[in-house]
């Protein structure tokens, strides 16, 4: 059974809400989520935030926070969490590469999370061209997702 499978099957057994906020992955956490059996039961829905003026009027990102940062991560998971007011969300936001940014080297990835009563981060350092730097956040961020998810 794969991973979103798993992620639908908990959060429909749980009754879970859950949503996403993504930079790095442009949309593809949401459509990778939104494949999950009956996702309409349990996805609440996703902001795609690239620009930082985007993240901060909508998700409530704190102006200048490093855009690729554990800090970010998590506001960008809380503010999608009280946006969509679920359960379980979960942030992208790093750099896909091929090239560094901002002082930070090409797969340099954070995941932020946020449920209800608590909010963390992890840090990825990701090898690859740019589409493996994006397959790789996917696959985690649903592994961090099905994780939190079998917490509550």
């Amino acid at each position: 059974m794969d991973d979103v499978q798993q992620l639908s099957d908990l959060a429909r057994a749980r009754g879970l809400r859950i949503a996403v906020a993504e930079s790095l992955t442009s949309g593809t956490l949401a459509g990778t989520i939104g494949d999950g059996h009956q996702a309409s039961e349990w996805f609440a829905g996703a902001v795609v935030a690239y620009m930082v003026a985007a993240k901060e009027r909508v998700l409530g990102l704190v102006p200048g926070t490093d855009p690729c940062s554990a800090a970010c991560a998590e506001q960008l998971a809380r503010g999608a969490r009280d946006l969509f007011d679920v359960d379980i969300a979960v942030s992208t936001t790093g750099v896909g590469g091929p090239d560094p940014e901002g002082g930070h080297p090409a797969g340099t990835v954070f995941l932020g999370w946020a449920t209800r009563t608590s909010a963390g981060h992890r840090r990825l350092d990701i090898d690859g061209d740019p589409d493996q730097v994006l397959a790789a956040t996917v696959d985690a961020a649903v592994r961090m997702l099905m994780f939190h998810a079998a917490e509550l």
